[in-house]
């Protein structure tokens, strides 16, 4: 490697890695291997007959310790469903528990099963006591079965049930041929390693294979698929590694307004380039290994130019890396967009955009406001009212600011909506036509401010300096104005404060 591909570019050095990648877990998801090792399982009761299920069904060599065993161990001590499972007509002891991969008690005795988790604990054994989350180093989580692809649902105990509600929901989108699938991908690692390819020649590879696993879940994998990957996965290993650019809409802030296509390219991202103005519960979307590079893009507050960030981008796909260029709202919409994809086009770079749910979308829907209601809009227009310099652009179109049968959509208002409103009134808008800013629109913060064209300006001062005093970011801000917004206005007056109150 040369210096100049090891050492970071002075676009990297503005640029700020996100630190953090994953909220605090309240438990650890991990998935243990059993086949072929011995678990102690103390308790003769359906419930130590459940475990006694699951364990086996993992491979594992289960002892129960009972002195009563209910039918159902009997019963699956006889068929097991996969390891053996020996019954043990006694109580268990200390000794028991040494060298045992898992110790599982089924106790109902608080001061047994304290004995019991300490004993384990004493030989350093995992160890679980049923429905007694205060003497467990681990817990059982709800299951979805596709073996060897196996999904765990945990709530830490807090709502079992509530788990499983999820557990039935994921049943219900996960198609019982992954089965098939996954047992394909593990048979076909052999061959795939086989290649020596590069870690991303590997990823490719894989992905493709996801590719065609989501497209015909129920058909399984054919050997001509196999053959055609593994062809493809060689033409491609000599090959100098080559990346891409996706332009990627996070939408204005909820996650759930992501389009499915923008979650599987996060999901395929080396690097994410994302905006400040991007809500984080996005970027945990991104898959987890991605470096998540914080590039600017505020609004009003010091950020990368224009320029570095296409040089980041251009630079990171040059190395062979996906690169997803994250930006809020939807890209083509004032998100300068067409600077990007001349870069990556004039670097001979592949690039694609995914659009994503515009801020004056995610608005209206909150709302519950259609933007060109036929009774009061003909015409809908989306402005910028942020220009290089920071001020009012100077080629607006007055006269259609003051359309009676517009809807106008003001994207970046804050520091210019004064001069903005004065000189749309001069120009004929009627001063009483209904405004609303609203701020961190779809987010859980989300707050807005309902007036006119001529009164919103005093009151969107005395809110954003009532949130400051307070101590809390008012995030990005979108304002509408139009008659289509009288509704709007109303609906908001109405439920707007009881909302804003019970988010704080």
């Amino acid at each position: 490697m040369t210096e100049d591909e090891s050492a970071p570019s002075p676009a990297e050095r503005r640029a700020r890695t996100t630190g953090a990648r994953m909220s605090a877990l309240a438990r650890l998801p991990v998935f243990f291997a059993l086949q072929g090792r011995r678990v102690a399982l103390a308790g003769g009761s359906e419930a130590a007959a459940w475990k006694a299920e699951l364990l086996s069904a993992a491979g594992a060599e289960v002892v129960v310790f009972a002195l009563e065993p209910c039918e159902d161990l009997a019963a699956l001590a006889a068929a097991p469903p996969g390891g053996p499972i020996r019954l043990v007509a006694r109580g268990w002891t200390p000794d028991d528990l040494a060298s045992a991969a898992l110790a599982i008690g089924a106790i109902e005795d608080d001061a047994e099963g304290e004995r019991f988790a300490r004993a384990a604990r004493d030989r350093g054994v995992p160890v679980n006591v049923v429905d007694k989350p205060a003497f467990c180093d681990f817990a059982f989580g709800a299951i979805v079965n596709r073996s060897p692809l196996v999904v765990g649902i945990s709530t830490d105990g807090a709502a079992p049930v509530f788990g499983q509600a999820v557990r039935a929901k994921i049943e219900a989108v996960i198609p019982q041929g992954f089965r098939r699938w996954a047992e394909a991908a593990r048979g076909w690692r052999p061959a795939v390693a086989a290649l020596a390819l590069s870690h991303q020649g590997r990823r490719r590879f894989w992905e493709r294979f996801t590719e065609a696993a989501l497209e015909t879940p129920e058909a399984g994998p054919s050997p001509e698929l196999r053959e055609d990957l593994l062809a493809r996965a060689e033409a491609e290993r000599v090959e100098a590694p080559r990346g891409s650019v996706a332009l990627v809409g996070a939408g204005p802030g909820d996650p759930e307004l992501l389009t499915l296509k923008a979650v599987r390219v996060l999901q395929s991202a080396d690097v994410v380039l994302y905006d400040d103005l991007v809500a984080p519960a996005v970027l945990d979307v991104a898959r987890r290994e991605a470096k998540k590079m914080l590039v600017g893009k505020t609004g009003y507050k010091p950020s990368c130019k224009q320029d570095d960030i296409n040089a980041l981008m251009v630079s990171l796909a040059k190395q062979g890396k996906r690169v997803v260029r994250l930006k809020g709202g939807d890209p083509m919409v004032f998100g300068r967009a067409g600077e990007e994809i001349s870069a990556a086009r004039a670097a001979g770079i592949p690039v694609e955009v995914v659009p994503g749910i515009s801020a004056a979308q995610g608005a209206a829907s909150r709302l519950a406001v259609s933007l060109t209601h036929r009774d009061h809009a003909r015409r809908l227009q989306f402005i910028t009212a942020h220009a290089r310099d920071g001020k009012l652009p100077r080629d607006l179109d007055w006269q259609a600011l003051a359309d009676p049968a517009a809807t106008t959509v003001v994207y970046m208002p804050q520091r210019t909506w004064g001069e903005l409103a004065e000189r749309a009134m001069a120009a004929g808008l009627d001063p009483h036509v209904p405004a609303l800013a609203v701020f961190s629109a779809t987010r859980p913060e989300e707050f807005r401010v309902v007036a006119t064209v001529s009164t919103l300006k005093d009151k969107l001062d005395t809110a954003v300096a009532d949130k400051s005093a307070a101590g809390k970011a008012v995030g990005p801000c979108l304002i509408l104005f139009g008659h289509a917004m009288g509704e709007a206005a109303v609906f908001a007056a109405e439920v707007g404060d009881e909302a804003q109150a019970a988010r704080g």
